[in-house]
């Protein structure tokens, strides 16, 4: 069980902004946490995408948590979130105290998140890459409906497509190089959906290369979203 009056810092996947991790943040802070939601640069409302690559995620992840001016920190990353957590934690020596990985991808040094999708995906991906004026990838709605949310109600779909920004090609293209990216030398937690069809490999062989097994919550790939009682749970719980 968390000690009353941890710092959670709260880092959103592809395509998503601090918005998606609000609701459980509202709960976090109903047990006393701190809690902040970070939005990485280029996937706020308007942010122009071009020209961000990963290294900015991490430096704005370690800003931020730096900013705050405490220590005890726990980071806690959704999707492709895992990437600028796993740099920023390393930075973060002595201040990060816990990592939480939320249906997230755990990097492997050198290999970039388009390096770790099946061939044919990131085939996929490069292309649209290539082909953005901006050098990113545009949300799109059956991508909430095959992948994120599948089987959730169309207007919550249609929402948190709406919500959704185009992502920086950079963050799919660029690699963490520190020899120790997945072992983040704090205690870790992955934290798996039951439902979640978005990940790029099985969750379980994530929370493998950080020697875990998956915690398993109900919900997609989305359930920050439509189980935030549950994911909450999780984080404090385990």
């Amino acid at each position: 069980m968390s000690d009353s009056g941890s710092t959670y810092v709260l880092i959103p996947g592809a395509w998503h902004g601090g918005w998606s991790w609000r609701p459980v943040a509202e709960r976090l802070r109903a047990a006393g946490h701190r809690a902040v939601c970070l939005t990485l640069p280029g996937l706020g409302d308007g942010d122009d995408p071009s020209g961000i690559g990963l290294r900015d995620a991490v430096d704005h992840v370690v800003a931020e948590v730096e900013r705050l001016g405490v220590t005890g920190v726990t980071l806690v990353a959704h999707s492709w979130g895992g990437y600028p957590m796993a740099g920023a934690a390393h930075r973060l020596r002595g201040t990060v105290s816990k990592v939480v990985y939320y249906s997230a991808q755990v990097p492997l040094p050198g290999r970039s998140m388009l390096d770790d999708n099946p061939p044919q995906a990131a085939a996929w991906l490069r292309e649209l890459i290539e082909d953005s004026p901006t050098r990113s990838i545009p949300p799109t709605l059956e991508f909430v409906q095959g992948l994120f949310m599948q089987g959730v109600e169309q207007q919550t779909q249609r929402l948190v497509a709406e919500l959704l920004t185009p992502q920086p090609g950079g963050y799919f293209l660029d690699a963490l190089d520190d020899p120790g990216v997945s072992e983040p030398g704090v205690p870790a937690l992955y934290i798996l959906g039951q439902d979640d069809r978005a990940l790029p490999r099985p969750g379980a062989e994530f929370a493998a290369r950080l020697g875990l097994e998956p915690v398993m919550v109900p919900g997609t790939h989305e359930g920050m979203l439509t189980h935030p009682d549950e994911i909450t749970k999780a984080i404090l719980n385990n």
